[in-house]
């Protein structure tokens, strides 16, 4: 059997984008876009390269565990005594990309941390949509 308590919960926002997986990855994975749709950053997309996500409220430390370039993008969010992991799938569909995005790890206690995710994820996809439209 399974302990409920043990469970974690996770947070999937996912959307259907009129861009290229390339385009979509750039703003994925090069600082200065990140900046514009998440927060400050020292990211690489190279696994084991540590990096902090910075905003007004904190920062979010991290660790990159998966690069599959225009595919997979996998790493640690670590900020308020939440460890999760956040991962990144790209697929080609026929008018563009599938992006999905899963947060996964919240504990049952964390319930703050899971609502104040699903709403902060649904911000940063629109502004990752703003930026999109603008990125070369």
């Amino acid at each position: 059997m399974n302990n409920p308590a043990a469970e974690t919960l996770s947070v999937t926002v996912e959307r259907d984008l009129p861009f290229a997986p390339e385009k979509i990855w750039r703003a994925l994975t090069q600082p200065h876009l990140i900046q514009e749709w998440l927060m400050q950053n020292d990211f690489m997309p190279a696994v084991d390269h540590r990096f902090s996500f910075r905003a007004d409220w904190g920062s979010v430390d991290g660790q990159v565990l998966v690069v599959e370039p225009n595919k997979t993008l996998a790493y640690t969010w670590s900020a308020l005594g939440l460890e999760s992991v956040v991962t990144w799938t790209l697929t080609p569909s026929g008018t563009g990309t599938h992006l999905r995005m899963v947060q996964a790890g919240f504990r049952q206690d964390q319930q703050q941390a899971y609502h104040g995710a699903q709403y902060g994820w649904q911000q940063f996809f629109a502004k990752l949509e703003q930026v999109l439209a603008h990125a070369d």
